[in-house]
Formats: C-alpha cells, sequence, structure tokens
C-alpha cells in the first residue's frame, strides 16, 4: 500500500493545468535553520543541536516541498537525541480559490521517541482560511499509510501498519515586517486504535534582520502514544531563507 501511495504522488506531481495561488513564473527556495542550547553547572552539561534544511518549488498550479530535520543532543555524556525527518510534499492548486490537494511521504528515525523506522505516505485536501501576504492560516486532513518499526515500553519490538488520519494546521504571520510567528502542528490518529496517535508541533517565534535572516527561538513537541514516549525542545538560533 505504501509503494501505490508513492506512485500516486508521482502521478499527481506530473500534470497540473490551473489556478490561482502564484505567479506564474516558477520560483525556488532554499531554507536553512540552526538552533540550539548549551547548558553547564557545576552538576553537569546538557546541550541540543537542532539542524533544518528545506528546498522548495513554486508556480501558480503546484508547489514541492523537501525538508531534512536533524537533532542530537547529550546530557552529562549520555545520548538524548539522534533524531532524524524527511519529508517530500506536493500541492496541487486546480479547483477553488483558496483550496489545495495534497501528497505526502515522510521517513523518521529517532533515538528518544524509540523509533526504529517510521515510513508515512498519504494524500488530503487543505483550505487556507487566512491568505494574505503577511498572514496565513491553512488546516487540512488526509489519510496516511504508517508502516514503523518501533521499540515499546518494556523494550519489545513492535513492527506493524496502520491507515491514520492526518489533521494539520499550518500558520505564519508577520507583523510590522519584522516579528515573524509561525508553526506547524500535526495530529494522526490511527483508524483501528484510538490509543494509538501521534503529535507533532514545530513552533518558532522569529525577528528579522532582513528579508532573508531571521533570530529565531524555536518550540518542538513530538508524542508517539503507542510506546508512551514524548520530547520537548526549546531551542534558539538562526535561519536563512533565500527565494531565487
Amino acid at each position: 500500500m505504501v509503494q501505490k501511495l508513492l506512485l500516486l504522488l508521482l502521478l499527481m506531481s506530473a500534470g497540473v493545468k490551473a489556478s490561482a495561488q502564484f505567479t506564474d513564473s516558477t520560483q525556488y527556495l532554499f531554507g536553512y535553520a540552526f538552533t540550539g542550547s548549551i547548558n553547564k553547572t557545576d552538576d553537569g552539561t546538557a546541550n541540543l543541536l537542532n539542524n533544518a534544511v528545506k528546498l522548495g518549488m513554486k508556480k501558480k498550479s503546484i508547489s514541492m516541498n523537501f525538508n531534512n530535520a536533524y537533532v542530537f543532543g547529550k546530557q552529562n555524556g549520555q545520548l538524548t537525541n539522534d533524531d532524524f525527518s524527511s519529508a517530500f510534499d506536493i500541492n496541487l492548486y486546480k479547483t477553488f480559490p483558496h483550496f489545495n490537494y495534497w501528497g505526502l511521504a515522510n521517513f523518521n528515525k529517532s533515538f528518544s521517541l524509540k523509533i526504529n523506522q517510521q515510513y508515512l505516505a498519504g494524500i488530503g485536501i487543505a483550505y487556507n482560511i487566512i491568505d494574505k501576504e503577511n498572514a496565513y492560516l491553512n488546516v487540512s486532513d488526509g489519510v496516511l499509510v504508517d508502516h514503523s518499526d518501533l521499540v515499546l515500553e518494556d523494550g519489545t519490538a513492535d513492527k506493524y501498519e496502520t491507515l491514520r488520519t492526518s489533521f494539520r494546521f499550518n500558520y505564519n504571520f508577520v507583523i510590522k515586517s519584522k516579528i515573524v510567528f509561525n508553526g506547524s502542528n500535526f495530529i494522526q490518529n490511527s483508524l483501528s486504535n484510538k490509543n494509538d496517535f501521534n503529535i507533532r508541533t514545530t513552533n518558532r517565534l522569529g525577528l528579522k534582520f532582513n528579508k532573508w535572516l531571521n533570530l529565531n527561538a524555536q518550540l518542538d513537541y513530538n508524542r508517539v502514544n503507542r510506546n508512551n514516549r514524548e520530547n520537548l525542545l526549546l531551542s534558539y538560533g538562526l535561519s536563512f531563507e533565500r527565494y531565487f
């Protein structure tokens, strides 16, 4: 089933015609964010590094994004985070204003959440409740196939496949051209087990130095309820985004 959904994503990206969210010209995006934190006391040291790279393309009828994030952390010499996530998404704008179809393929591996590997793929719909240059709010829902290999609370391996809903809201607000508040938040419920759900959130508060460079404070929260694992990451640093 995962292979069929990945094939559908490729077909979706191939023959798109219409609509009206972006200009006719093609724009490309490169983004990089480096955030982290260090805490050193007489009792020990804790450090966290959070890196993210984004590549994007958008035009009038389609946009595509490739996002990669890596988090590494230690506390008193012990590994706490060795977490990697990679996601590719396609958005098609071809029916109603402020409305789009989306497709997603996602891979996750996380030491802190005890995810050996997780593959997600699916499709859905989205709507922009607010769609202005300096104010954007988008909600979406869809269905994902989840093929995962986790470690449960008792240390046993749990390999499984399930269908999930994927509710998400994204937002981006720019205040007086200087203060940026944005985020992406997911809840993904299994259709076969009400106690099996994932929560993934990333929210940022940024101060724009110029058109491309921001100083950010970032809060990430992730929970995998199936094995009762969660993490909360607060970091700060710089981000760079450039359209060309």
